[in-house]
């Protein structure tokens, strides 16, 4: 059953909760819902079956949460900032935390934010994603408006569809990709948290992800089979995800 929250600013947050035990935090990726990423592929199951509690919210712009258009409700680290009120909400003390994509790199930033769960994991996500993301985030942006007439017409026209599929508004994900902030260096050495890096072993979409698990003091790196759209169908994914947190 899908729940319902409002953030900082008032915005309407939808999450979904299932099973019982210790709280996981799903973050899901870009153009995607909670629904997509983690229930539809059975990771969800996965993990309630392991006797984790799964929470996991819609990104603002994405799914049933709010999509709004103005640029006041795209703050630098929005994302993170709802997922610090979510946990509020819930009155979450200890908890993991495991992102996807997109939901890799807002888990980072809101573990740069202060935020400290027991463990993370970190799918779909390399260095430069989290470092930069520049040239995805203009890969995007460049897609979504102007579709098959962007630089490069093959995605345009495919997250034009993926948008219309999903019934997306295109100005919020604009919202999303502005809000955007750097994590430096330094910003990844203070993570301390034992996180587990893992993508598929045909994804560099977001950089490396050995290199990313190099940047923290307390990472290891494991690829799964698959690329950065098939690997969270993998039943190998959500054996890493299990696995790491059960530990």
């Amino acid at each position: 059953m899908t729940e319902h929250f409002k953030s900082f600013d008032g915005q309407r947050i939808a999450y979904q909760r299932a099973g019982a035990g210790r709280p996981v935090l799903l973050l899901h990726g870009f153009i995607a819902t909670a629904r997509l990423n983690w229930f539809e592929p059975g990771i969800a199951e996965a993990l309630t079956g392991a006797g984790f509690e799964v929470i996991a919210p819609d990104l603002r712009g994405h799914g049933e949460s709010a999509a709004p258009e103005e640029a006041a409700a795209w703050p630098g680290d929005v994302l993170a900032l709802d997922q610090a009120a979510l946990v509020r909400h819930l009155g979450l003390t200890d908890y993991d935390l495991v992102g996807y994509s997109l939901g890799a790199r807002t888990a980072v930033r809101f573990m740069v934010g202060g935020a400290r769960p027991r463990r993370c994991v970190l799918g779909g996500m390399g260095d430069s994603g989290v470092m930069q993301a520049g040239a995805r985030a203009a890969m995007f942006e460049d897609s979504i408006r102007n579709g098959e007439t962007a630089k490069d017409p093959r995605a345009g026209k495919y997250i034009q569809a993926r948008i219309k599929a999903g019934g997306f508004n295109a100005q919020a994900l604009l919202g999303v990709l502005s809000s955007f902030v750097p994590t430096t260096p330094h910003d990844l050495a203070g993570l301390d948290v034992p996180t587990l890096v893992v993508c598929g072993a045909d994804d560099a979409d977001n950089g490396s992800a050995e290199k990313l698990a190099m940047a923290m003091p307390n990472a290891k790196a494991v690829r799964v089979p698959g690329d950065h759209l098939t690997a969270v169908a993998e039943p190998a994914l959500a054996r890493a995800i299990v696995e790491f947190l059960a530990t």
